[in-house]
């Protein structure tokens, strides 16, 4: 079983973020408190996880948190900022919402940026360490891939439904054929240096 959280003694949150290697659609990160009470041998980085299993770990989640929240940082912001950036941004808007306010960050990965004055601490594979940055991990996919699931309906003949809009043959293909939407993030090389494509 993961561990809870690396302070005991502080309310702390854990975040993480996906859809960052994504051709289209947003970056979406979230971030949870969880009581010192949880525990879950189940929980773990989202990406070991199966569709189901996934969905009852969210529903799980949202029952059993002292606070949760998710955000999107949409494709016109992400080509304005980079998606490093947008990825942090995220963050931090997901944190800005929880109730009460953390007195410490637990961040997935290598990059963070301070967030209100609040310490924090990055750690790697963190989604696959602590109970609270794979439930954000949880949460950031759950919500992220719903989204890519609605606007699969307006544009299918890309297949977001079920690439959820990472870099597939299938999808690349799409694009050669279709051009782009306005889901596509326009900074991305969304088509390997030969195949060239009119904005």
């Amino acid at each position: 079983m993961l561990q809870l959280k690396l302070h005991k003694e502080k309310i702390e949150c854990g975040t993480d973020e996906a859809g960052r290697g994504c051709l289209a659609g947003p970056v979406t990160a979230a971030a949870v408190i969880l009581p010192n009470s949880f525990v879950n041998e189940i929980l773990n980085d989202s990406k070991q996880l199966s569709l189901i299993k996934r969905n009852q770990l969210k529903q799980l989640v949202e029952e059993k948190a002292i606070a949760f929240a998710h955000s999107h940082v949409m494709m016109d912001e992400i080509d304005k900022i980079n998606i490093l950036q947008a990825s942090i941004t995220a963050m931090h808007r997901s944190i800005k919402q929880l109730n009460p306010i953390p007195e410490f960050i637990a961040v997935d990965g290598n990059k963070f940026n301070s967030f209100q004055g609040i310490p924090h601490q990055c750690v790697i594979k963190g989604d696959a360490k602590f109970l609270h940055i794979a439930a954000a991990s949880v949460l950031a996919k759950t919500y992220r891939d719903a989204f890519m699931d609605k606007i699969h309906e307006e544009f299918p003949m890309y297949n977001w439904k079920k690439n959820k809009g990472y870099p597939t043959l299938e999808h690349r293909e799409a694009i050669k054929k279709y051009g782009i939407t306005k889901y596509h993030r326009k900074s991305f090389k969304l088509l390997p240096e030969q195949l060239k494509i009119n904005f």
